[in-house]
């Protein structure tokens, strides 16, 4: 049963966070995730949830914790998985990533499809960790503005998806601040935004419709079943593996590798590598994979 002797918290009042209880947050966050809070984390944990605790007027840890696991509408889960993710992105974030996608993936798709029976123009790549929106936004961009093949009626689908219903919610709405933009190459921030202001007088950039149709939205938990099939011929997972430990990244980037077309990519972060783990992707580059067998 839930606890629901809540009991008044003050803000002074921080509640004390016990290596055992640390250890049970852990674990279950690993198992529902994959993030490895191991490491030293336990600060951050306790930062993170005591707001909440408060604002539920909870005395402890241990009351906040059964409460979500007797939640059966896994709604205080996802509260819990969004305050201990962390969600760090930008437009243009590594851009030897959209470099690449220029000179050679885009390229060599066109080539592809327009070869008989290639199947026709169509493109579909997965951003798995998009964060609040500038990554697949990003990807949008620079495929519309570089390939006219699919900038004109072909079949070009973004999947979007996170584990964080709170940055999911900022990315739908489309909207960025000045300081977020500043990445964009004007090229593109006046092809593809457009400039409003907000009721305090401060200038907003909202992406454009013919942006935004391409992308869908999803909450996804990277630990889960596919629930799509594919084949995508590329899927962008970058610095999300550095939270999970070696025998998560194995399984992760075997059900990367299941999803893809042969001759499809994988980019993974600047920080991260799959060497030393056992795989079936071709090594293109740093940072980049490519699926050349079943």
């Amino acid at each position: 049963m839930i606890d629901n002797q809540h009991h008044t918290f003050h803000p002074l009042q921080q509640p004390d966070l016990t290596d055992a209880e640390y250890q049970t947050i852990a674990n279950f966050v690993h198992k529902k995730s994959g993030i490895n809070l191991m490491d030293g984390k336990k600060e951050l944990v306790r930062a993170r949830l005591t707001k909440r605790i408060g604002q539920l007027e909870m005395k402890n840890f241990k009351t906040y914790f059964q409460y979500v696991m007797n939640d059966q509408s896994g709604d205080e889960m996802v509260f819990l998985l969004d305050a201990l993710a962390t969600n760090l992105t930008s437009f243009w974030r590594e851009p030897q990533h959209f470099d690449f996608m220029t000179k050679t993936f885009i390229p060599e798709l066109e080539a592809a499809r327009r070869r008989p029976g290639g199947g026709g123009p169509r493109m579909r790549i997965w951003s798995s960790a998009c964060s609040s929106g500038e990554e697949p936004y990003t990807i949008a961009m620079v495929v519309l503005e570089k390939s006219p093949y699919f900038a004109n009626g072909g079949d070009f689908r973004i999947l979007a998806t996170d584990l964080s219903t709170k940055v999911l919610n900022i990315a739908k709405k489309g909207q960025y601040g000045q300081e977020s933009v500043k990445n964009i190459p004007p090229i593109h921030l006046n092809h593809f935004m457009n400039k409003t202001s907000t009721e305090s007088g401060a200038h907003i950039w909202v992406i454009k419709p013919e942006v935004r149709r391409i992308i869908s939205f999803r909450r996804f938990n990277l630990m889960e079943a596919m629930p799509f099939k594919g084949p995508m011929d590329l899927i962008f997972c970058r610095n999300v593996m550095i939270y999970f430990d070696r025998d998560t990244i194995s399984k992760l980037v075997e059900k990367f590798h299941n999803l893809l077309e042969i001759g499809g990519y994988l980019f993974i972060g600047h920080s991260e590598s799959l060497s030393g783990l056992s795989h079936k992707f071709q090594y293109v580059a740093p940072c980049i994979y490519r699926k050349v067998q079943r």
